[in-house]
């Protein structure tokens, strides 16, 4: 017995003496990686303390005096009242009901077994290859026709639409792996199918719900292809559409531009933070119970 101990013991020497050297690099990499994709954010954040004089003479270093005048010249000029309130109630409906109705068809797809359940399945993942250019002009039209063109609600339904595909796919692939003797046990207690589907495979399907949530969330906030097309009206457009504009208008005022990009950042960041442990698992369990 003493040879194979032997054996073993220096095979897990070799180990770790192998993370040792590869330990250090990996997170090398990734500190090295967080910095690339962390800085513009930072510089951006750093400049918009600036005034237009310090912008133009020093653009890479530290503010001389930190301002916040133009947080507030953004906040005037660019109505980003207006803008917000708009983003808030398109982004947080959509993402809602994408969610819930993605969660609902998940449960049906991935826990009945019917005979069009194949074919509805691979109906619904096909909508992650169509390209979302590809349909601006059809459904300009479509609005136009049916009178909901240029209004609150517009955007709602193209972002529904666009994001059910993977919403599904991620719920379904999550949903999947739950064993059947949950709900066996549910139905001999008397809970009926949407009991079980609320009181039970929701909350076991929360990972994967922070997920879709924070996918919907990002993808809606940021939008502007749909935006642009769809709305006219300058007190219905969405704080993309409507940070474009105000950087059109005024080009030469860089501080309030990066002012007013700082704050339609905050949001992201705080519904990110807030979710993101849940948002890794999530992540993980879907990759690799589908």
């Amino acid at each position: 017995m003493e040879p194979v101990l032997d054996q073993s013991t220096k095979v897990k020497t070799q180990e770790k003496k192998k993370l040792r050297w590869k330990n250090p690099i990996i997170y090398t990499v990734l500190i090295l990686f967080a910095l690339v994709n962390a800085y513009p954010i930072l510089w951006m954040v750093i400049n918009s303390f600036k005034t237009s004089q310090d912008f133009a003479n020093n653009q890479f270093g530290l503010p001389k005096e930190f301002t916040l005048e133009n947080y507030f010249s953004a906040w005037q000029t660019a109505n980003l009242g207006t803008l917000f309130t708009n983003s808030i109630f398109i982004v947080v409906t959509a993402t809602a009901l994408t969610v819930l109705i993605g969660a609902i068809a998940s449960y049906f797809l991935s826990r009945f077994t019917f005979k069009m359940n194949k074919f509805v399945y691979t109906f619904f993942i096909f909508g992650m290859l169509i390209p979302i250019h590809s349909t601006l002009v059809p459904m300009f039209i479509l609005m136009r026709n049916i009178g909901l063109l240029n209004t609150p609600i517009t955007l709602i339904f193209p972002y529904i639409a666009f994001h059910l595909p993977i919403t599904i796919f991620i719920l379904t692939s999550f949903m999947k792996a739950f064993p059947k003797d949950i709900e066996e046990s549910a139905i001999m207690d008397g809970c009926g199918i949407f009991r079980v589907f609320w009181s039970i495979i929701l909350p076991m399907s929360r990972p994967a719900l922070a997920t879709v949530l924070i996918l919907n969330f990002i993808y809606n906030w940021n939008e502007f292809s749909f935006a642009l097309v769809l709305i006219n009206d300058p007190e219905l457009q969405t704080l993309p559409l409507g940070l474009a504009s105000f950087a059109g208008q005024f080009t030469t005022n860089y501080g309030a531009q990066m002012a007013g990009l700082t704050m339609s950042l905050v949001p992201i960041l705080a519904f990110y933070l807030f979710l993101e442990k849940d948002i890794v698992k999530g992540m993980t369990a879907g990759a690799v119970k589908g």
